[in-house]
């Protein structure tokens, strides 16, 4: 930058500094009847002129209050708030200091004759498990979607992958007027709804179809986001439409349309590109990046989902059509109903390598392979949410959902095998041709009956999930063995698969209450799980040009059979401050299975009791603290129990092992939760423990060839641990620029087991992984999103002479967003990524850059924009990963780099009365 420019820069900032002055303004509020003090009500500050929210803050527990903060403004307006009571108003002239003492605030009641009322617009309000933020009260660019806003609010985190957390704690469904939006996927509705129809924005815990038909509080482990749509929109319909078209023909087409009826909302979803994006976003910046695909990520992938319906591979680039609908609507007691509709379609290229080394206890070897896979797939997914409130004791809920694809496949394999000399030792060549056809049915039914106004109810439920898997396969491979005594294998067979999985649940519940707010659940659920198998597989037979030579060793006609039966008693406390859970479950297993053509079978029973805690204290308005422990079964695949080879990887040939048992998980979770609304600071740390008793591990042997052989068997001492803080701060000078900052680290440590040649291997993994970032925004004309991220990582083995794998990689990203001039947007987006520790021939570092910049026409309704995807040409997806036997470097197929032109329109009409508001009566 030159050096005028940036002395103007640094001017520009502080002249709005000058002026400034730090005031403080405290008191403390009654109930005007009770003279009890007024906890968590919300006193806030706005400008004059256009009532632009300068600060707030909530009073505590004694009913007293500071509102701290820093403004030109010689006067301002100042709110108090509290749900349930007239709100109160007053004019202040600010001085670096104003007690206002005692205010007393009555109960809602009738509107006063004479009083001047006016509308409000709270900026947090708390109601007891609710935290409710007003949407126009945190001021976004124009056309913001609801993520931008939920970046803007205290405790909120949304990261590069749109997953979001408050204060640490990850947000699993966002509902809109409190149903699912398409799916219970939180982007689905933050990254396409627009800020603007928004009214109010609730956080609460996750909770589940019980506790909403009882009113108890949610466990903690998750939170909901509830969006409620403002009055004045909620009658009308709102659309989107983008087109962009670009070089190497990258292209993308998205649109949308919602239309809102009071509590009835139909919606229409539908996209077409080939830059691995959704489609669902109407993002004014970044809408039409795409996603990278590369970076040191497991997440930056080609693939995305909305339930269950996949679109794409995982890796490479996707080129993906989709459509959808969705409908809404609820009468409050009576019914609440959701239903949607996809269909995608989509293809997938990508190339891999991979450079491997393989531990042994007495040396090691070298796998290098490269993959070449293209493949196409078409997926319809339907599903339905239907609740009935028969009385107000009665609800009947219904989740019915269906989904049907097909696949095809085709996947090309070189993989070369040296020893420690680099001496070629084998090698083999493959390639794979799958044509596959997959159906699934679901449906879950309960019943609740509320028995008295205590606390007593029973819980009936009934669960199905029926699948059907019909695939064929050819299969082509060359297997090489070099040396005196080499000899190259052929394979080239013919695969029919049919799987028909069918799971059927009962499950009961009956709930006695011991004392007020304790209570006694009795349980018991039935699970049958029943699979049919039939797997033929046929050699090529040169005489008759057929594939028609039946190979009885790798085939297999099976039928399994997994029923589990679970008595349960727990013991639940749901007090004001502390709630607590305790259960123990007897699960009863018994596995069965019966090879009619290998003429194998057997019969098992696994008796295990186990247990699952949790309790959550509240320490204050703000700060919580909670543990919880669970465990449960891990049952064996039929995959990992049928002893028939597997030869889809002729270098390493997988048997299963019938004598395998049950792991059993036991989890322990610790976390600390604290938010200071006041200071708008927040600070979480949690602490997780996972281990699993007789995990299904891997027994490998590998002969003086290289050749291996794979079976299972249970081994224990495998465990994760893993754990971190969280500290954030927000700092905002009324209208002028706001700071907001996160810090944090984390770890993990994982220790994994196997064994290979008879010996066992052990590799204990301790990552550390700091992360700082910031956003700053001055006068919503300018904002700077600075990121860092280190990850530390260390693999010790237990072999002697086995070095220590350490590796770091660093990530730096850097985004800028400028609105000036007025209806111009240009956006940046750096990124750059060092990887030191990846072999010879993998990239170590790159410079992803995304560049674009818009124009707003036709009163804000169009943007035109140009999009540089990849402006440096650097973008890479390698990564470096290690397990108890190997040390392995990945790279894979990424988007690089494109130009696009592309434009947005929207078209919104609404007709309804505004908001009403609570009433606000002026004091003197």
């Amino acid at each position: 930058m030159p050096k005028f420019l940036y002395l103007f820069f640094i001017a520009f900032l502080l002249s709005f500094q000058i002026n400034a002055q730090e005031f403080l303004v405290k008191g403390t509020l009654l109930d005007a009847s009770s003279k009890q003090p007024m906890e968590a009500s919300t006193i806030y500050a706005e400008s004059i002129q256009d009532s632009t929210l300068i600060t707030y803050t909530i009073s505590e527990r004694n009913g007293t209050f500071a509102l701290e903060g820093k403004t030109a403004l010689k006067e301002v307006i100042l709110y108090f708030s509290y749900n349930g009571y007239k709100s109160l108003v007053k004019k202040i002239a600010l001085k670096s200091q104003v007690d206002l003492g005692v205010i007393e605030m009555e109960e809602q009641a009738q509107e006063l004759k004479g009083v001047q009322v006016t509308a409000e617009r709270v900026p947090i309000t708390i109601k007891k498990d609710t935290l409710e933020f007003n949407a126009d009260s945190f001021k976004t660019r124009p056309d913001a979607t609801v993520e931008d806003v939920l970046k803007k609010l205290p405790g909120v985190e949304v990261d590069s992958d749109g997953k979001i957390t408050v204060n640490g704690k990850e947000v699993s469904q966002v509902l809109v007027n409190g149903q699912v939006f398409f799916s219970s996927d939180p982007k689905v509705a933050t990254k396409s709804l627009p800020k603007e129809i928004i009214s109010k924005i609730q956080i609460t815990d996750t909770k589940t179809k019980i506790q909403e038909f009882t009113g108890e509080a949610g466990d903690g482990e998750t939170k909901t986001i509830n969006l409620t749509i403002k009055e004045d929109k909620n009658n009308g319909y709102l659309g989107r439409l983008a087109a962009g078209y670009g070089t190497d023909d990258r292209y993308q087409l998205s649109g949308l349309l919602n239309y809102f009826k009071g509590q009835e909302r139909v919606s229409i979803i539908a996209g077409s590109n080939n830059i691995n994006n959704s489609g669902f976003s109407f993002d004014e910046i970044f809408d039409m990046v795409g996603n990278s695909g590369g970076g040191f990520s497991f997440n930056d992938s080609g693939a995305f989902s909305i339930g269950d319906m996949s679109f794409g591979f995982g890796q490479g680039i996707t080129t993906s059509s989709n459509i959808g609908a969705s409908y809404a609507n609820q009468q409050k007691d009576k019914f609440e109903v959701d239903a949607n509709y996809f269909f995608a379609y989509s293809d997938n290229f990508n190339n891999e390598k991979t450079s491997r080394e393989n531990i042994l206890p007495d040396g090691r070897f070298f796998t290098d392979t490269e993959t070449n896979f293209s493949g196409t797939t078409n997926s319809s997914l339907g599903g339905a949410n239907l609740e009935f409130d028969i009385d107000p004791t009665f609800r009947i809920s219904l989740q019915p959902n269906m989904s049907v694809s097909r696949t095809n496949a085709v996947n090309e394999r070189n993989t070369l095998s040296s020893n420690e000399e680099g001496n070629p030792i084998n090698s083999n060549s493959s390639i794979t041709r799958d044509d596959g056809y997959q159906s699934r049915f679901k449906n879950k039914l309960t019943l609740f009956k509320k028995l008295d106004t205590l606390g007593r109810y029973i819980r009936l439920s009934f669960f199905n999930d029926n699948r059907l898997s019909r695939n064929e396969s050819n299969f082509n491979s060359i297997r090489t063995t070099f040396g005196d005594d080499g000899n190259e294998d052929i394979l080239d067979q013919k695969t029919n698969n049919r799987t028909d999985s069918d799971s059927y649940n009962a499950e009961f519940t009956y709930r006695q209450p011991l004392a007020k707010d304790m209570f006694l659940d009795f349980g018991y659920e039935y699970e049958n799980y029943l699979q049919n198998n039939t797997k033929g597989v046929f050699d090529f037979n040169a005489d008759s040009g057929e594939y028609d030579n039946f190979n009885g060793v790798q085939s297999s006609v099976f039928k399994f059979s997994n029923i589990q039966q679970t008595p349960s008693l727990g013991i639940k406390g749901n007090g004001k401050k502390f709630r607590f859970g305790l259960t123990a479950l007897y699960k009863l297993t018994n596995l069965e299975n019966f090879d009619f053509l290998q003429n194998t079978s057997f019969d098992k029973s696994y008796e295990n009791i186990l247990f699952n805690a949790n309790a959550n204290y509240t320490i204050g308005e703000n700060k919580n603290i909670s543990i919880w422990s669970r465990s449960n079964l891990n049952v064996p695949s039929v995959t990992q129990l049928q002893p028939i080879p597997n030869v889809s990887d002729p270098l390493n040939v997988v048997i299963g092992n019938q004598n395998l048992a049950p792991a059993v998980n036991t989890q322990l979770y610790l976390n600390y939760n604290d938010y200071n609304w006041k200071d708008r600071t927040g600070l979480f740390a949690y602490l997780g423990f996972h281990s699993e008793k007789g995990r299904v591990s891997t027994i490998t042997t590998t002969d003086e060839d290289l050749l291996r052989t794979t079976t299972y068997d249970n081994i224990d001492g495998n465990y994760y641990l893993n754990g971190g803080f969280g500290y954030s701060k927000q700092v905002k000078k009324d209208s002028t620029y706001s700071i907001k900052y996160s810090i944090s680290p984390y770890f993990n440590y994982d220790k994994n087991i196997g064994f290979t040649n008879g010996s066992r291997l052990e590799a204990a993994t301790l990552s550390l992984s700091p992360r700082i970032n910031t956003t700053f925004n001055f006068r919503d004309l300018l904002e700077l999103e600075p990121e860092y991220r280190i990850n530390i990582s260390g693999t010790k083995y237990n072999l002697d002479g086995l070095e220590d794998v350490n590796f770091i990689s660093h990530n730096l990203g850097f985004k800028t967003t400028t609105y000036w001039p007025e209806n111009i947007v240009w956006g940046n987006d750096i990124n750059y990524n060092y990887n030191g520790n990846v072999g010879p021939g993998f990239d170590k570092d790159a410079l992803f850059w995304n560049m674009s910049l818009g124009v707003q026409m036709l009163q804000k309704n169009m943007t035109l924009k140009v999009l540089a995807y990849d402006l440096l040409n650097q973008n890479i997806n390698t990564r470096r990963t290690t397990g108890q036997d190997f040390i392995q470097d990945f790279q894979g197929t990424v988007l690089q780099r494109y130009f696009m032109f592309s434009a947005t329109f929207k078209f919104d009409q609404f007709g309804g009365k505004k908001d009403t508001k609570n009433n606000i009566y002026w004091m003197d």
